[in-house]
């Protein structure tokens, strides 16, 4: 590529300015928005070496910029591609697809490179997590996942064919699809299909048991989701209870406003919402004497199994916010459980892989409400499916 070199000490720059305030990729938008000699492809080319960069974590520290960019723009790419002028001849003869085989070459050429640190806080990761994959999964961009709907297959194929997109098919409702791919105009989006990471879908055999609730089969489940968010798990509830009795709520307004456009889309006309700050006891008129039959608490996390998708957290991120994180899950869940009726299930996840945001939970609430019983956990592990890793934990209040 005839500007190769250029682009890795625009790179350079850009990277050695980030002070990791705001997200990289705003922050990118940014500063290609003030520097207008940068055309479409400089761009993508300056953001792959940026994002190959940041996926090593700190496995580069004590190399040189320029070689730490190479040896990046190695590890991430099954080929050399536009990158091969970059690159010695004892590289290129060596370029295997196989991303161990990779590791190992850079091990084995550059002296301070270390590729356990790739991910900088294995000492906090819950014990089901295999290190060395997961590690090792950082270097990979993960897939763009989709969620088709009930009944709504036959639109989602057929309009992801007219478009000539790329997908595969991952489970019966799963689509794989790859990074960046546009959808805006694909058939109905929340309609057909909601985005929704592989793992994050999940979720959906932990709320099957809650269906033993219903009286009959025309009976409502009552739903809060608490910390709604998007609202991708209320309208996975929707998908998998069926007629329920929705209440939703976040700290933020904006979120809420959202929520309403979102659901419209989605078909789901008749539920509840409103602010709340669960960190601080209830006291939103709404819910006042409310139960609920479930309550799906997708709590406020580090997004540690996500930052495949957002890597220079890989070095920017501090761990003494993983006992901040911990605080204020165990203020939500202590706030919440009393709102949940006798018999109902209480579903706690994140998108952590930290021990403290995860397994901990299960003897605090065991401790703090003796009448909850765990009915099951799980380590939702995307590291080998380009997906992100998850957990959640499904508990029952017995009487």
């Amino acid at each position: 590529m005839k500007y190769a070199e250029n682009y890795l000490r625009s790179a350079a720059a850009i990277i050695t300015a980030y002070n990791g305030d705001t997200p990289f990729a705003g922050y990118l938008k940014t500063h290609f928005a003030a520097n207008k000699k940068f055309g479409s492809k400089d761009r993508k080319y300056i953001s792959q070496i940026c994002y190959s960069y940041f996926r090593t974590g700190n496995s580069m520290v004590g190399i040189d910029m320029e070689l730490s960019l190479k040896a990046a723009l190695y590890l991430c790419n099954n080929e050399p591609g536009v990158w091969a002028g970059l690159f010695d001849p004892n590289w290129l003869q060596y370029w295997p697809s196989l991303l161990t085989k990779r590791i190992e070459f850079v091990k084995n050429h550059l002296a301070y490179f270390n590729p356990t640190q790739i991910f900088p806080f294995v000492s906090y990761l819950s014990k089901s997590i295999d290190v060395e994959r997961f590690s090792a999964s950082h270097l990979i961009q993960p897939d763009l996942f989709i969620r088709v709907r009930p009944g709504r297959i036959a639109n989602v194929v057929n309009a992801l064919t007219s478009a000539d997109i790329e997908y595969k098919i991952v489970t019966e409702s799963c689509f794989a699809l790859p990074n960046g791919t546009k959808l805006e105009g694909i058939a109905e989006l929340d309609k057909d299909y909601v985005v929704q990471d592989y793992s994050s879908q999940q979720t959906a055999s932990i709320m099957e048991a809650v269906k033993q609730m219903r009286k009959g089969k025309e009976a409502s489940v009552d739903v809060w989701d608490c910390c709604a968010a998007s609202g991708g798990k209320s309208i996975l509830a929707r998908d998998v209870l069926g007629n329920m009795e929705l209440t939703v709520s976040d700290i933020r307004k904006s979120i809420i406003q959202n929520l309403a456009q979102r659901f419209d889309r989605a078909g789901i006309r008749k539920y509840q919402s409103l602010i709340a700050d669960l960190s601080k006891p209830i006291t939103a008129p709404e819910l006042a004497g409310m139960q609920f039959d479930l309550i799906i608490c997708d709590a406020p996390c580090s997004g540690s199994g996500t930052w495949g998708r957002t890597p220079e957290q890989l070095t920017q991120f501090g761990n003494q916010a993983i006992n901040d994180f911990q605080q204020l899950q165990q203020q939500i869940v202590r706030n919440a459980l009393p709102k949940l009726r006798s018999n109902g299930y209480f579903l706690y996840i994140t998108c952590s892989v930290f021990e403290a945001e995860n397994e901990a939970i299960i003897p605090f609430i065991e401790s703090s409400f003796p009448f909850m019983k765990l009915i099951e956990q799980s380590a939702i592990k995307g590291y080998d499916v380009k997906a992100d890793t998850m957990f959640a934990a499904l508990f029952k209040k017995i009487d």
